[in-house]
């Protein structure tokens, strides 16, 4: 081969084409750590408690998310026609937040929890069976859920605001707590026994 072709031969560490997909290598930053140095005005040591609790926050969204879509899959009965388009519609509400919250925390220099392993770790929520529920217990595991991670989400706003960290604070007033306060008043109206034909105190 001529210098002139060898010379033009595209050597292996300049090849555009191949893909290079066996890449190993180290983190490049450890769970539960944040960026030290970060210029958003908030310390170090302030934002590692945010993101440690938004952590959690964050796991036990995920896995209301999930337990929305486990329940959309398996209502069935009167109501189930109603409840399959309710419970995808709060599944898809859910699937924001949790893009929310994840994004917080990488905006504060954190690292959001992302597989379904570590959410499975790190969640509170109780743990459902495989199999199908009736949905007075479905939906009663639901609004367990809620109650929890809305007790969660009001007393973090209040230790974001009182730590100066009024973008967590903004993000769980707004969005998680309003959200999830409006879930809850949608499916707690379907465990009330109420009479679906006649007036319970009505006139004969």
């Amino acid at each position: 081969m001529s210098n002139t072709a060898l010379k033009d031969a595209p050597s292996k560490s300049h090849d555009l084409i191949t893909p290079h997909w066996h890449e190993k290598a180290k983190e490049i930053q450890k769970f539960g750590t944040v960026v030290r140095d970060l210029p958003i005005g908030i310390d170090e040591k302030t934002r590692t408690e945010i993101c440690d609790r938004l952590n959690v926050l964050l796991a036990d969204t995920a896995s209301l998310r999930d337990l929305y879509k486990k329940s959309h899959w398996q209502v069935g009965g009167p109501t189930f026609y109603q409840l399959h388009l309710l419970f995808d519609k709060h599944f898809g509400e859910q699937v924001e937040l949790v893009d929310l919250l994840a994004e917080r925390i990488q905006t504060l220099g954190g690292v959001s929890i992302a597989m379904a392993h570590d959410i499975a770790e790190l969640t509170r929520l109780t743990r459902p069976p495989k199999g199908r529920e009736e949905v007075p217990v479905q939906i009663s595991r639901l609004l367990e859920a809620h109650a929890l991670i809305l007790k969660d989400a009001r007393e973090l706003a209040r230790k974001a605001a009182d730590l100066g960290d009024d973008g967590t604070n903004d993000i769980l007033v707004s969005n998680i707590i309003r959200t999830n306060e409006f879930q809850v008043w949608f499916i707690s109206e379907h465990l009330v026994d109420m009479p679906l034909v006649h007036a319970r105190n009505g006139a004969r």
